[in-house]
């Protein structure tokens, strides 16, 4: 307790002093045995507080909010919090408002370099244009369009380089052009770490008495700050990590015991395709984070999904990994999580709508309202007809058709058919499937029609 206060009056300006501010009262914090000085960690609890004053008017403070369908889909008292609602559409506003406004003079005049695909570009560009400090962004080849066009539009100078991002990273290091300017890398740089960190802190404001956090992880940055803030304040809350099955370089650096680069998968949550976490980062979190779990894309699609149909946010797959693992059949679909009242950040929203189209059809095929089969008619007119007539009797919207004739080898007059036909669930697609077999339709039904005819 004298600890805390001692904190509270050493940073001064700490935003929680004078006011009420919903957090349990002063004898229910409880800060870890474990101080930064007896880990030699690149940062501290005092780093993360002073970010959070430092960052105060830059930054949207946003919203968490109870989910009412999600809870009870769920069985947990879930709660949301909103951080696609900062202004660049991301949590990595935090990280790096606080890094530029850490930079000395002649840093500021000289100007900043970061490497990134998105959202950390978006966050330094939108705060440099600010604070009028140049911003140059190296971007890989892949790159979306539409990030790298706004990130032009906040006046950053965009160098598009490399097939990925460490390939932008190593030019951005390298190139003579841009030497003197200071480096800022997205979710390892100590500053970054710390202004990330504040979530944790305004999570423990606004559900003062949640119990257990969890926190979609890429380059580790985010988990890292949030949960030594969090176990600083409050040791007992529960933080827990999410990353996709196909980028799981978090899992593989506790398994090495150091960060390690893996080979990684393209996945829906791109904003989290990582090869290799940051050291500072993961120096951090190892000591902090309860546990990590990976989640499949079919679990990230439905989560997409299911924010979209109940509380009409639109999230990044990144965004939204951490409560994809919540979901029913996920990796914390778990007796331990029942009843518990969870916080889920939404990291960021910045999907562009071709991607968005994707994942939202495969979030409907997860959950059972997307199915394909095939099926063989005859080629004399009618022969379709008769097939959309049953399609219609079972209640079911047919989405695309197509027709093959050369690589059937039976009778001349038939012809293969592929449906991909919406259904409102499991039971719908089963009535469907009885009424074809009823009408005589011989059906290669679902994942066995994978690999074409």
């Amino acid at each position: 307790e004298n600890l805390l206060k001692n904190m509270l009056l050493k940073v001064g300006s700490f935003p929680f002093k004078k006011r009420s501010f919903g957090l349990p009262s002063i004898q229910a914090f409880k800060f870890s045995d474990i101080a930064k000085d007896e880990l030699n960690l690149p940062v501290s609890f005092e780093d993360i507080s002073t970010a959070m004053y430092r960052i105060r008017n830059g930054i949207i403070r946003t919203p968490t909010i109870r989910s009412h369908f999600l809870s009870e889909l769920c069985k947990a008292d879930i709660h949301l919090k909103l951080e696609f609602t900062q202004f660049t559409g991301s949590f990595k506003e935090r990280g790096a408002r606080n890094a530029l406004m850490k930079l000395s003079q002649k840093e500021k005049e000289k100007g900043v370099i970061a490497a990134s695909a998105g959202n950390h570009a978006l966050a330094l560009a939108w705060h440099g244009k600010q604070m009028n400090i140049p911003v140059t962004v190296a971007m890989p080849m892949i790159a979306p369009l539409t990030k790298v066009n706004k990130c032009r539009i906040f006046g950053a100078n965009i160098v598009q380089f490399g097939q990925h991002i460490i390939e932008a990273k190593d030019h951005a290091t390298s190139a003579p052009e841009f030497k003197g300017m200071k480096y800022i890398n997205g979710y390892d740089h100590p500053d970054i770490i710390a202004g990330a960190g504040t979530m944790g802190m305004e999570i423990l404001e606004q559900v003062p008495d949640v119990d257990v956090i969890i926190i979609p992880v890429g380059g580790a940055g985010l988990i890292a700050g949030v949960s030594m803030a969090v176990k600083t304040l409050r040791s007992d809350v529960k933080v827990l990590g999410v990353e996709p099955e196909f980028c799981a370089s978090y899992t593989a650096a506790l398994q090495a015991g150091k960060a390690v680069n893996i080979t990684s998968t393209p996945t829906l949550a791109d904003g989290l395709a990582v090869p290799c976490v940051g050291d500072n980062a993961f120096e951090i979190a190892r000591h902090f984070v309860d546990k990590v779990y990976t989640t499949s894309e079919k679990s990230i699609a439905l989560a997409v999904l299911r924010l979209i149909e109940m509380e009409k946010y639109v999230v990044e797959g990144g965004g939204a990994t951490g409560l994809a693992a919540l979901l029913p059949g996920g990796p914390l679909d778990i007796p331990e999580m029942k009843g518990k009242k969870i916080v889920v950040p939404l990291c960021g929203g910045n999907i562009d709508v071709p991607v968005l189209g994707r994942v939202m059809d495969r979030g409907l095929a997860a959950d059972s309202r997307l199915i394909r089969f095939v099926t063989t008619v005859s080629d004399r007119p009618g022969g379709i007809t008769n097939l959309t007539k049953a399609i219609s009797t079972a209640g079911a919207s047919i989405r695309d058709i197509y027709h093959e004739r050369a690589w059937l080898h039976t009778n001349m007059d038939q012809v293969q058919i592929k449906c991909v036909v919406e259904v409102g669930g499991e039971e719908h697609q089963y009535k469907l499937y009885e009424t074809l077999k009823s009408e005589g339709y011989s059906l290669i039904w679902g994942k066995d029609t994978s690999g074409g005819w």
